[in-house]
């Protein structure tokens, strides 16, 4: 691997690792104490975990739960804009957002150190699955994949079950992301961790780490922690949040316990990287018309 011919450039990197209790109002406090406390270790780009504000209410279908969504310029941010304009870090915050009447979305604003809204992006893909019941709460994103430009990195912003679907990583990077962020809400079902759980947290971070190799860029995977109740036996978030380089090395890793981490990113990796495995200059873009359609039937 030869190395990059272009100027040194550094991103810290904080990943907000915790578990979230009934009461919002706590949550965010406690949210901006971890905030705090990933700035005093040096992150320049802090990422909270998918819905922190709230427990994870899609293990139910319960039209009360709408009651937590908030505008996107609402409370939730509010406090996450102080929280960036105090430690002069950019934020990416996860809210669940109230677009109008019935129409609700999975969504994050990345913030600047002034506090400003520098990006706002919404979940594309939505699950539908035992305990992961969003397709009742959230309508898919409709603001498409997208590179923000902050101060130390462009950031690709994306959300848990996106996280799955390697075109969300291409596309995202293809606007010029060198960090992916997956703020994240994943865990075991209690009944099936005994037998399935290693496979199912082995085949999260290795699909993560597939993406950081197959575009080049840094991926940042942000998850929460703890056991969290439901008349379906609830799920225990398996935490593990971690950063991984553009080889798919596995930089940090957290636990299974509140945690924040914070890491250095050689941004010039990806240039050095990119140069040596040059995916994008080979992709036969003239051969991939089919991607566009839901499965292939006959010569479709």
């Amino acid at each position: 691997m030869t190395k990059s011919a272009q100027p040194s450039r550094v991103a810290r990197v904080g990943l907000v690792q915790m578990s979230t209790g009934p009461d919002k109002a706590e949550n965010i406090d406690k949210a901006q104490r971890f905030i705090e406390q990933a700035a005093k270790q040096g992150a320049q780009i802090v990422c909270l975990q998918e819905l922190f504000a709230s427990p994870y209410f899609c293990q139910t279908e319960d039209a009360k739960m709408f009651d937590l969504a908030e505008p996107v310029s609402g409370e939730t941010t509010s406090a996450m804009a102080e929280a960036a304009k105090r430690h002069s870090i950019t934020l990416i915050a996860p809210i669940f957002e109230r677009r109008a009447p019935g129409v609700y979305h999975n969504s994050l604003v990345v913030l600047g150190p002034s506090g400003q809204r520098l990006g706002h992006y919404r979940k594309m893909h939505i699950p539908d699955d035992p305990n992961y019941y969003e397709k009742f709460y959230f309508a898919p994103g409709d603001l498409g994949f997208m590179a923000v430009s902050t101060p130390h990195a462009n950031v690709g912003p994306l959300i848990c079950w996106d996280q799955w679907y390697p075109e969300a990583a291409r596309l995202t990077a293809m606007r010029g992301a060198e960090i992916l962020f997956y703020p994240t809400a994943i865990g075991w079902l209690p009944e099936e961790k005994a037998e399935f759980g290693a496979q199912q947290l082995d085949a999260w971070k290795t699909i993560q780490r597939s993406h950081a190799i197959a575009n080049g860029v840094f991926v940042v995977a942000v998850n929460r922690v703890g056991h969290e109740a439901s008349p379906n036996g609830g799920i225990q978030f398996w935490g593990h949040s971690f950063v991984c380089d553009p080889f798919g090395v596995v930089l940090a890793e957290a636990g299974e316990e509140e945690q924040v981490l914070v890491v250095e990113l050689a941004l010039g990796k990806a240039e050095a990287t990119r140069r040596n495995w040059p995916f994008f200059r080979d992709r036969r873009i003239d051969a991939y018309s089919g991607i566009g359609h839901r499965y292939l039937d006959g010569n479709e």
